[in-house]
């Protein structure tokens, strides 16, 4: 029983740590900021909020807002040049997992040569980057506590992240309060895409006695309370959880990795648009029921963890119910629980150039709980059509 633990830097929790982000620059040494960030941040003045915390702290900002929802390498490489030409000495990620995995790049990119496109793959950042805050808004990436970046090439349509020990944050303020204003819809889409990381972190290879603990903590928050805070989205508790369900399950996701199910939710959002947390949460059930024989005691587990006791009496039974409870709470969500329902034009013909862009996805599908093949994964999005 070998296994490594990793971390990221400094993490606070609790409702309004988010205003101390300015302290925080300032033990970090910064002396003008930039904010990297999205439109509705800005529409909805949170922003403007997060601005005034380091302005108070005496720091200058600027704000670099054009992070779109699947964001690319060429959005990253704006952002690194602005960052250059101002003389930003720290980077603040404000939002979802775009603007923190773009504020995470970034802050390399200030101390590594090229575009972020040649970073794409395990462990090719050479030298650290300008220290970094991230400060979530959704619950579910879990950037704030992971190594990777995300993002789609626009020269060939591929998605693949950035990978190196040198994207972890150095201090992440995980506020609640900063959730209240998440729409149902994303709330319910990125509490699925915090699933996805716990449960595949649980019945990934690489899984060990640490992110086991973490993901199980992440897996029975999630089937507690993702359904009340994307029903009752002011209920400050399920907030307070679901963030908390996000952070463990990002940890799980840093030690442990992902498997098949994020693999194959690549093409849809690098092809189709398909944003990363919807294209988790229709293929979840999908995977889970290809997987669950190949770890009967893990999804065993997680069901018990999502729902209570299981109905069946059989090992492979209970693993297999596993999926049907992922399926309750997706339709409970009121989430598309096929492909045809997203209705972005994913046709049959897809499904081999979609298997093949997933298969090219290789370090999940390694640590997938059951071997699996270029058919297999074709099976399984017609199965999902």
């Amino acid at each position: 029983m070998n296994f490594d633990m990793f971390m990221a830097g400094k993490i606070s929790f609790g409702a309004g740590v988010s205003a101390t982000v300015g302290e925080k620059a300032k033990v970090l040494g910064a002396s003008k900021v930039m904010l990297v960030t999205d439109e509705t941040m800005v529409s909805i003045g949170t922003a403007e909020r997060i601005t005034s915390y380091l302005e108070e702290a005496g720091l200058s900002v600027e704000t670099f807002s054009q992070v779109e929802p699947e964001p690319s390498v060429e959005t990253v490489d704006l952002a690194a040049d602005r960052l250059k030409s101002t003389g930003c000495d720290l980077v603040v990620g404000l939002g979802g997992g775009s603007s923190m995995d773009v504020a995470k790049a970034v802050s390399v990119l200030a101390t590594n040569e090229g575009s972020a496109g040649a970073y794409q793959g395990l462990g090719l950042v050479k030298k650290p980057g300008l220290p970094k805050i991230v400060i979530p808004t959704t619950a579910g990436t879990g950037s704030e506590v992971t190594f990777t970046a995300v993002l789609i090439r626009k020269s060939d349509g591929v998605k693949g992240g950035i990978n190196s020990d040198y994207l972890y944050p150095d201090c992440s303020l995980l506020d609640p309060e900063l959730t209240l204003s998440m729409p149902r819809k994303v709330t319910a889409e990125t509490g699925m895409d915090a699933l996805a990381h716990a449960l595949e972190a649980y019945t990934s290879r690489q899984a060990s006695p640490f992110s086991d603990m973490m993901a199980e903590a992440a897996i029975a928050r999630i089937g507690r309370y993702l359904r009340v805070a994307a029903l009752n989205g002011n209920d400050i508790e399920a907030r307070s959880e679901m963030m908390l369900a996000a952070l463990f399950g990002g940890v799980a996701l840093a030690n442990a990795g992902v498997t098949a199910c994020h693999s194959m939710a690549y093409p849809l959002g690098a092809v189709f648009g398909v944003g990363h947390g919807l294209s988790n949460a229709l293929l979840l059930p999908y995977v889970v029921r290809f997987n669950a024989m190949a770890a009967p005691e893990k999804f065993a587990r997680a069901s018990e963890l999502l729902c209570g006791p299981n109905y069946s009496e059989g090992l492979f039974d209970r693993a297999v119910e596993c999926a049907d409870r992922l399926d309750e709470l997706v339709h409970d969500l009121d989430l598309p629980t096929n492909l045809r329902e997203l209705e972005v034009g994913i046709a049959s013909e897809n499904f081999e150039d979609m298997a093949k862009r997933a298969m090219a996805v290789a370090r999940p599908m390694e640590n997938n709980p059951r071997d699996i093949t270029l058919e297999q994964v074709i099976s399984i999005y017609e199965e999902a059509f």
